[in-house]
């Protein structure tokens, strides 16, 4: 193995993985691709056209009879026990596992189910998602945000020249923090039911804004250097969006599933506690969130 030629692995083949997945595969890196469903392939579609990238997705893990030298897990938060037999398999004590995730706790979540090996944490600022045909629609720019480590230059070797874009971040935890800002304000679509279209409303972004700047001074606590005008960059965002375009925790209420309503919502009324912040818009969202996500009723 070189740094430009490592063997890759992808945990969970979702709309953020089969992104990654294709990427490396239309520049001949394709990667050992493992999930639940045996796809016999995956499709993505963005603006330069449509990547397929054979299969099958592997869904046995004791069917791994080599370690990999790298490892993108591609799940979320709330799945992380379920790969555990995958990161068991795919890694050996020098394996790099990438967590293309939310949060900011990537690297508390997973370092204790793999061998030894660097974890890195990710930020993952591309809108993708899953179609009716299990396709994955790229709706922008693929670009990830990594920290400035040793371990960072296999990741940025692997995803070079391909369509996803990689920056290496000094103050990463600065950049993570934003990004989780992001998400949590995301949340509202889930109490709401609608998309990005409902950041228009004057009532909702103004509920938003108070969000967000009661978050922004938790972030501040766990040192996260934010100006004061992040909130309102991130309303913008959300303004810029297309007025149909949703978010992953969205699409998981509408489906039905388990929600990230922890790693991305309940993160920021944690370290508040326990930095002694009061958040009360936090603790009506946490709860509202909790309950859409595990019940009961």
């Amino acid at each position: 193995m070189t740094s430009d030629s490592p063997s890759i692995a992808l945990v969970g083949p979702g709309a953020i993985g089969t992104t990654i997945a294709a990427a490396l595969h239309a520049v001949g890196r394709t990667p050992t691709i493992c999930g639940r469903t045996a796809y016999e392939q995956l499709e993505l579609r963005h603006d330069g056209g449509t990547i397929l990238v054979p299969g099958p997705v592997l869904t046995d893990p004791s069917a791994i009879k080599t370690t990999f030298d790298l490892v993108f897990v591609a799940v979320k938060t709330t799945q992380i026990d379920a790969i555990v037999p995958w990161l068991s398999a795919l890694c050996s004590e020098k394996t790099v596992v990438c967590a293309l995730q939310n949060g900011v706790e990537q690297k508390a979540l997973i370092t204790p189910h793999v061998s030894g090996g660097p974890v890195l944490p990710s930020v993952v600022w591309f809108p993708a998602q899953r179609e009716p045909d299990t396709s994955v629609w790229l709706r922008a720019k693929a670009r990830l945000t990594l920290p400035d480590t040793e371990a960072t230059e296999l990741v940025v070797n692997a995803l070079k020249d391909t369509l996803c874009s990689v920056e290496v971040a000094a103050d990463f935890s600065s950049v993570a923090w934003r990004k989780l800002l992001q998400n949590a304000a995301a949340g509202l679509m889930v109490l709401t039911g609608r998309r990005a279209g409902m950041f228009n409303r004057e009532d909702i972004s103004e509920l938003a804004l108070a969000y967000l700047r009661e978050s922004l001074e938790v972030a501040r606590a766990e040192g996260a250097v934010l100006s004061d005008g992040v909130p309102q960059d991130i309303i913008d965002v959300f303004r810029r969006y297309p007025t149909d375009q949703g978010t992953s925790i969205l699409a998981d209420r509408v489906a039905g599933q388990t929600l990230e309503w922890d790693g991305r919502n309940g993160v920021i009324q944690r370290c508040a506690k326990a930095h002694g912040i009061p958040t009360p818009i936090s603790d009506l969202i946490v709860p509202l969130l909790a309950v859409a996500s595990d019940g009961p009723g």
